[in-house]
């Protein structure tokens, strides 16, 4: 195990000044139960040595961590949600905890959701499920382990009510999730700024991006600072894009207020993984135009990006900005790419657009699900055996020979078959819990899953 991280509290969003968040206080919740909790990622921050009392005060009751933020903080923002612009948004069921350094100095978010009212919650109670919460858990690990920049689980807690809700039977049991992110800043953080006119707004939270999220000190003007952002969000947005279609991921709400300006994934509701490669396999129920289509992810991505592109225009000329997001589809392509031959074990090579073109082709026959045909090449299982006669597999194969990596040295590789989280295991680890309080089948499922997370940074 990697060495424990010193605990390095870093509140900067103090430096932002009370226009952009609300002091609010968690809900007093009639119990609070452990259920998860992320001990490696605990490690990286400094708080691996907590005891189940502290953590409980912490992550149940919200007791501030020593020298850090004092009291919660719901963060202001707006956003289009399925392309309607709306100003009534806001964390409504969630604040910022505390904020810390890790050990490659980013600063963290801990943030919740489902710990309550706050002035944005509108007519919501602020509380999360407890499905809801083992759904957010299954999706961050999952996709960890596949290489997507996402926000981390950090902390699961039941808290003892009964909620009412419309998709799921009712009463249910409730929870509390905190969650460890790259930032909580997002596009709806800058729309809300230019709805007010708030040109000053834009420029100091473009600083704050600028200097703590990406590292880089602000030496230009205004303009500058505005342009360059812009480039570091194309560059991570097309990148995230990229890793959703490698991993068969569908988010399912790609609305400006849930694409963080670090692109860093998160905010998990109606998610699903598609088992085969299906371009109008949808999450939510509620898209019923499919406008957040697995296929359609990257479109809606870069959608959001061009509204960023909206709000910077207010504060640098257009002309500087445009190059940029031109180069979104671009740089998409390079990265979806990389992204899907990096599944598949095989280096990088000048060929690399004509074998993904040849990849999404032969997954789009859907002889196989997309996890089967990943796992079998990097186990080093050939697709255009027996196993998969489409002609698409049988030409994949052909371009593919020579190209492979190293023999796999993990024994992931010699299971029958590979992890995947489709609905069905999703339903089917919930009814363990639902109905008879059995949490060994999603710890068995952690488990499997970062299993297959450490055999595939091995791989790669």
């Amino acid at each position: 195990m990697a060495k424990s991280q010193p605990y390095r509290p870093d509140p900067k969003i103090l430096e932002l000044g009370d226009r952009f968040f609300d002091p609010v206080e968690a809900a007093d919740f009639p119990r609070t139960e452990e259920r998860f909790f992320n001990a490696r990622w605990a490690e990286k921050i400094g708080l691996g040595d907590l005891d189940a009392k502290a953590r409980e005060a912490h992550f149940g009751r919200f007791e501030p961590l020593p020298d850090n933020l004092q009291q919660p903080l719901a963060l202001r923002y707006h956003g289009h949600q399925f392309r309607h612009y709306n100003p009534e948004l806001g964390d409504g069921r969630g604040f910022l905890f505390a904020q810390i350094r890790d050990g490659h100095d980013r600063l963290l978010d801990l943030g919740t959701k489902g710990s309550g009212q706050t002035p944005w919650s509108r007519r919501g109670d602020g509380r999360l499920t407890l499905k809801g919460g083992v759904r957010e858990i299954l999706a961050t690990e999952m996709l960890e382990a596949l290489g997507v920049n996402t926000s981390k689980s950090f902390a699961l807690y039941e808290t003892g009510e009964e909620l009412w809700r419309g998709d799921e039977p009712s009463p249910t049991r409730s929870s509390v999730l905190t969650r460890l992110g790259h930032g909580h800043i997002r596009i709806g953080t800058f729309q809300r700024l230019a709805y007010h006119n708030d040109n000053d707004g834009i420029a100091a939270l473009t600083d704050y991006c600028l200097r703590h999220l990406y590292g880089e000190a602000p030496t230009g003007d205004t303009a500058e600072h505005a342009a360059r952002l812009f480039e570091l969000v194309v560059a991570a947005t097309a990148k995230l894009a990229a890793s959703y279609m490698a991993a068969g991921f569908v988010h399912g709400v790609l609305n400006s207020d849930n694409i963080a300006i670090t692109a860093e994934s998160f905010d998990y509701g109606p998610w699903r993984f598609t088992p085969m490669w299906d371009p109008a396999f949808t999450a939510a129920y509620f898209d019923e135009a499919g406008l957040y289509a697995f296929a359609r992810q990257p479109e809606a991505i870069q959608w959001d990006v061009a509204q960023l592109g909206g709000v910077f225009s207010l504060v640098c000329p257009a002309e500087r900005l445009q190059p940029a997001l031109e180069d979104w589809g671009p740089q998409f392509d390079r990265a979806v790419s990389r992204a899907l031959l990096a599944r598949l074990g095989v280096g990088e090579s000048d060929e690399d657009a004509d074998l993904a073109r040849l990849l999404v082709a032969a997954l789009a026959t859907q002889d196989a699900t997309i996890n089967r045909v990943f796992f079998d090449w990097q186990g080093g299982v050939d697709p255009g055996a027996d196993a998969y006669p489409a002609p698409a597999f049988r030409a994949l194969a052909e371009r593919l020979d020579g190209r492979g990596g190293k023999r796999p040295n993990h024994e992931y590789w010699s299971d029958p078959d590979p992890v995947a989280m489709p609905i069905e295991t999703v339903e089917a680890l919930w009814a363990h819990i639902d109905e008879r309080d059995d949490w060994a089948p999603l710890q068995r499922m952690i488990a499997n899953i970062r299993r297959m997370g450490e055999a595939m940074a091995l791989r790669a």
